[in-house]
């Protein structure tokens, strides 16, 4: 069988196991396949051949033990350079974190290995993880595989970039502010943002994050079919002591109305017709999947974006920004600027307001989706930004953070969300964002499945450009 790599995670579970194939079979490809075009695009920034080729003939033998084999058994797999892995820097695509080899894996990097994936590299992230596009100092500067013209999305986007071009089934991100969803979009992905709790992390190669980073940030899987994210959503999701937010809550929590609320322009959102017409033909085949589609009132998503957005200056201001001092790197510190020019600094009041009001915020939601099981609403208000957009100037960063809403808003209340890519407008990717109750992923993942089920198929990009 030729080009492996082509195949999907769920593929590849099934061939290895019926020993259609091994193990070392399509970690081979794959690694000649990043070898192949990696240098085109800098998704992988760490690469790490003989422990993914140890880890593969692992696998194999234990096939030929006839041992019970993981979720993930023989899928190649990436992991983003802000989660710890043992052996490996974990820089937050960082100069002053390039020393920092962790000790011990993640929870959620446990959770893959013993899901059986095979992991091919490390994947690249903007400094501090902070923006919707991939560049910094360390690692360099990651291309979008569709387009060059065109942010492969961000923190994450390496990840995306790699899932994309095929050296890798499935990738790990990271979503704070959209950065699981966001890249999945710009690459033309489905991505999945679980809800608060679900998949343990925790980086004991660095000091714990303050409450803003920990109520907020969550990690979960890119990939190009829905069920392959469901796959590597269940492997992430396993328990760990490791992490206070884990939470043991079901993966299916039984029946479920099938009605979506329509939402094109969420709070005056100033959404591209492009946009609104994906969301609509997504409500058609939702509608087609047996699913009413009702355009209807919803709780704010604005005011929870402004909170997040002081959430994260809080922090900034707490340490008068010594680490992007520190580290002085050109984006960084312009993205940092603009972000301290939108609020004043924190006092225990404000903050505690803000976490207040999140309570309020998140029992407005829980009740909307209790009637509205799923939320369809734009991922972002623009196509895929031109690369680098945002460090142009404050009126394209602020533009930028506008059309970003419901990605800053959504991580604020914990809910999941998912980037469901339905297609592209001439070169550009499109899709829609689905979002649901709290630990509800399992309803995610039922419409997403009709709405891939009527779009285009994801094809590998080839990076035909030059």
């Amino acid at each position: 069988m030729s080009e492996l790599w082509r195949l999907s995670a769920t593929e590849i579970v099934a061939a290895i196991k019926n020993k259609r194939m091994t193990a070392t079979e399509i970690t081979e490809q794959t690694l000649q396949r990043l070898d192949d075009v990696n240098p085109k695009i800098n998704a992988v920034v760490q690469e790490m051949p003989d422990e993914a080729l140890a880890a593969a003939r692992e696998v194999d033998a234990g096939i030929a033990r006839s041992d019970t084999l993981g979720p993930l058994a023989g899928v190649p797999i990436t992991i983003k350079v802000n989660v710890d892995q043992k052996g490996h820097a974990t820089t937050n695509g960082l100069v002053t974190l390039k020393d920092n080899i962790a000790e011990h894996d993640s929870p959620l990097v446990d959770n893959l290995r013993k899901a059986g994936a095979i992991i091919v590299g490390r994947t690249n992230t903007p400094a501090f993880s902070l923006r919707w596009f991939t560049r910094n100092q360390l690692h360099g500067h990651t291309k979008n595989p569709r387009n060059p013209a065109l942010t492969p999305g961000g923190s994450s986007g390496g990840a995306a970039a790699a899932v994309a071009t095929g050296i890798c089934a499935i990738g790990h991100g990271t979503d704070i502010a959209g950065s699981i969803r966001y890249p999945a979009y710009a690459c033309g992905l489905h991505g999945l943002r679980p809800t608060l709790g679900r998949v343990p992390a925790v980086n004991l190669s660095l000091p714990d994050r303050h409450i803003g980073p920990q109520i907020t940030a969550v990690s979960g899987p890119i990939a190009r079919t829905v069920r392959d994210v469901a796959l590597g959503y269940e492997a992430m999701s396993q328990p760990s002591h490791l992490d206070p937010w884990w939470v043991p809550a079901p993966k299916n929590s039984g029946e479920f109305n099938k009605v979506a609320a329509l939402c094109t322009h969420p709070d005056g959102l100033d959404t591209e017709p492009e946009i609104v017409k994906a969301l609509k033909e997504s409500a058609k085949k939702l509608e087609d999947g047996g699913w009413k589609i009702i355009e209807t009132e919803y709780p704010p998503l604005r005011e929870p974006m402004k909170l997040q957005i002081r959430l994260w200056t809080s922090e900034f201001h707490l340490n008068q920004g010594a680490a992007f001092k520190e580290e002085n790197d050109p984006d960084a510190n312009f993205i940092y600027e603009q972000l301290c020019d939108l609020t004043d600094p924190p006092t225990l009041s404000s903050f505690m307001e803000i976490l207040k009001t999140r309570v309020r915020l998140i029992r407005d939601w829980e009740m909307f989706l209790n009637n509205y099981p799923i939320m369809l609403c734009p991922v972002s208000a623009k196509l895929s930004f031109a690369d680098q957009l945002d460090v142009q100037s404050p009126e394209a960063f602020r533009e930028i953070l506008e059309a970003q809403m419901t990605q800053i808003a959504l991580p604020l209340l914990s809910m999941p969300a998912m980037t469901v890519t339905t297609g592209k407008t001439s070169s550009t990717p499109i899709g829609v964002q689905l979002v649901a109750g709290r630990y509800r992923e399992d309803v995610l993942f039922s419409a997403a499945k009709e709405i891939e089920a009527r779009s285009e198929t994801i094809e590998i990009a080839e990076i035909d450009w030059q």
